[in-house]
């Protein structure tokens, strides 16, 4: 009786761990962001709100795919409490990028890398795009790698707002 207790109380303990690394909610690193304008917020600043952050780069084919529908986000969502940070890799020359934003005239918080700090703090990003959605408790709910399931982003950015 007192072996199957034993086993029973080990297997609860071992799930609950098990449940926590495969479910619980990864805080969004602290980082420093400044904008392509010189503008700075912080992750912390922005807790409160639902972020999208999209790690991205203008010689990248996908990057440059999703964008229109990143920007069709913020316009739906902005109003609601959404805020998009693009983030630039730390390859892409300051002046591609702005060029690119005065192009499609992204109307959201575009911010360079120079140094890949951010990349680095949000698990050493070598991939783009890559795209974090956080909660308003400062949490990463989900991690894209590739090209966004937009369907799937909606309906948890509605859940969350």
């Amino acid at each position: 009786m007192k072996k199957g207790l034993l086993i029973l109380v080990a297997l609860l303990v071992v799930a609950g761990i098990a449940y926590s690394l495969l479910f619980a909610r990864q805080p969004a690193p602290e980082v420093k962001l400044t904008s392509i304008s010189g503008v700075s917020t912080s992750t912390s600043a922005l807790k409160g709100k639902v972020v999208l952050v999209n790690f991205w780069a203008t010689s990248c084919p996908g990057c440059v795919e999703e964008m229109p529908e990143i920007k069709k986000l913020h316009q739906d969502y902005a109003g609601r409490g959404l805020n998009v940070v693009a983030v630039a890799m730390s390859y892409d020359p300051p002046n591609y990028v702005q060029s690119f934003v005065a192009k499609y005239q992204l109307p959201f918080f575009v911010a360079l890398d120079t140094q890949g700090d951010v990349a680095k703090a949000f698990g050493d990003i070598q991939l783009a795009p890559t795209t974090f959605l956080i909660d308003k408790q400062g949490n990463i709910i989900k991690r894209y790698v590739g090209v966004m399931n937009f369907p799937e982003v909606r309906k948890l950015i509605e859940q969350q707002l």
